[in-house]
């Protein structure tokens, strides 16, 4: 499985359960912070993630993220 495509495999199915900040997603991921924050973007970008809040940010799935869950 290609590295980016396990990456946001395991940041989506976190945020299946409920919406985090990147810090508890990479913990609970044990994924870097850093590889979280590119992820979350690259997500965002193509409308599966959108955040929420204002400097502590809660990231949750759209529509199409949840619908990509199925």
């Amino acid at each position: 499985m290609h590295k980016g495509l396990f990456a946001r495999t395991k940041i989506l199915i976190l945020l299946d359960v409920q919406g985090l900040g990147a810090a508890k997603i990479a913990k609970e991921s044990k994924l870097s912070y850093n590889v979280v924050l590119y992820h979350l973007n690259l997500l965002k970008t193509e409308g599966t993630v959108e955040k929420h809040g204002y400097r502590r940010y809660v990231w949750l799935p759209t529509g199409v993220g949840q619908m990509r869950l199925v």
